[in-house]
């Protein structure tokens, strides 16, 4: 579990986010022996993290794992969230579906999975509620390393 990261951040509210920041720890996790990734597959962070763990596939060994909650995920993106997904998940070395349908709770059921399944977890968390926060202590139970951006 060690050499897998998982990633979880809100899908709004990126204006503070910094993508040259999360490409330096993705590296960095990438150096200190992580070599899969697994991604929620949401839009804004999660979609952000993806292109960048695709972006350095090309220079490194690393898998991408889109950790998809259930079918129809992508269904109420925007048409530009849509071609991105659908463009991240081609370029994805696997595919988990965790429920075939939609419930209430699948979106926390996929993150767990990612926990259970990471040594650490790369989260952009800016506030105190919603599935980031829920994820971030779901880890800190677990005892697995966080990493905030």
């Amino acid at each position: 579990m060690g050499k897998n990261c998982a990633f979880s951040g809100h899908r709004y509210g990126l204006e503070e986010f910094d993508a040259a920041l999360l490409e330096r720890v993705v590296k960095n996790l990438i150096t200190g022996g992580v070599e899969t990734f697994y991604c929620g597959m949401a839009a804004g962070f999660d979609l952000a993290a993806a292109e960048c763990v695709l972006a350095l596939k090309k220079n490194y060994c690393v898998r991408l794992v889109a950790c998809i909650p259930c079918e129809g995920q992508s269904d109420a993106f925007s048409e530009r969230d849509k071609d991105r997904y659908n463009r991240i998940l081609e370029g994805c070395d696997e595919q988990i579906m965790l429920s075939h349908r939609y419930f209430n709770g699948c979106m926390q059921a996929r993150d767990r999975f990612m926990v259970d399944n990471s040594g650490v977890l790369v989260c952009f968390l800016r506030k105190p509620d919603g599935g980031t926060f829920y994820t971030v202590n779901y880890a800190k139970k677990k005892g697995i390393k966080i990493i905030e951006l």
